[in-house]
């Protein structure tokens, strides 16, 4: 097994225990009252999370063993076996705790490697679009390790992350650029490794390269070098991570249109 896959594998089965133990709490919580109204919203939460992970997990095809699980855990069965809607809430939530252990279990096969994350089944890359190959690896673990952060409620981490991801890729993106073509959008002097993140992203809007996305980028943000270099530890709310990795997905899909 490559160290890449390794590195993946042990991703993505830190990322699963995080949701089971999630389940686990969200399981407690319906014990009392299962129409409790938070319960309620905090189980469809966990369950969407779920969602994500499976898809990702199954590379997307809804024929995957494990997509399928996923989707049969909604279904209630009739006295002769048939599938119907409408299975009980606390029900859906332990047979989705089997579908996520049972994807450890396959992550963690040393009998023939993984069944999960193989050949076809690898979600599609991200980062093909970077021109510097040996970044992409880099920003593909980065990604996935700024989901998590959030997933696991370290919103600093999270934001950090996906503005590191974001600088890095306008970065590549401005290098690969005719400097010609740079200086009459009021491109600072000298090496691009030497702007600023601010500097990067209006140049980058102002040749073209990406659009608008970035204005929704909040101030703590666009000041995250700053507060690493100096040690500054301003208080990260979930949103300011969510807008953090939403504006991240919108500047990649300026960078590769077609994806």
């Amino acid at each position: 097994m490559s160290e890449s896959l390794e590195a993946q594998i042990k991703t993505y089965v830190s990322r699963l225990d995080h949701l089971i133990r999630r389940g686990q709490q969200v399981r407690e919580a319906l014990a009392p009252d299962s129409s409790n109204p938070s319960a309620i919203a905090a189980t469809r939460a966990w369950q969407e999370e779920c969602g994500v992970a499976i898809n990702q997990l199954s590379g997307g095809s809804k024929a995957h063993w494990l997509a399928r699980s996923f989707s049969e855990a909604f279904l209630m069965r009739s006295a002769k076996g048939n599938a119907t809607e409408g299975a009980a809430p606390q029900e859906i939530v332990q047979r989705l705790l089997d579908v996520l252990t049972q994807a450890v279990a396959a992550l963690s096969r040393e009998d023939g490697g993984p069944v999960i994350i193989a050949s076809e089944n690898v979600p599609p890359r991200r980062f093909e679009f970077v021109h510097n190959p040996e970044l992409r690896e880099v920003l593909e673990k980065a990604y996935t390790d700024g989901r998590l952060a959030m997933e696991e409620g370290d919103y600093d981490l999270a934001m950090r992350t996906f503005c590191g991801i974001l600088e890095a890729i306008v970065t590549d993106a401005l290098e690969h650029k005719d400097r010609s073509e740079l200086a009459p959008s009021g491109a600072p002097t000298g090496k691009i490794g030497g702007w600023s993140f601010d500097e990067r992203i209006a140049v980058a809007e102002k040749v073209g390269l990406i659009r608008g996305g970035c204005a929704r980028l909040p101030a703590v943000a666009r000041a995250y070098r700053d507060q690493a270099d100096n040690g500054m530890n301003a208080t990260i709310s979930e949103r300011e991570a969510k807008l953090a990795g939403q504006v991240l997905n919108v500047i990649m899909r300026d960078l590769n249109p077609g994806r």
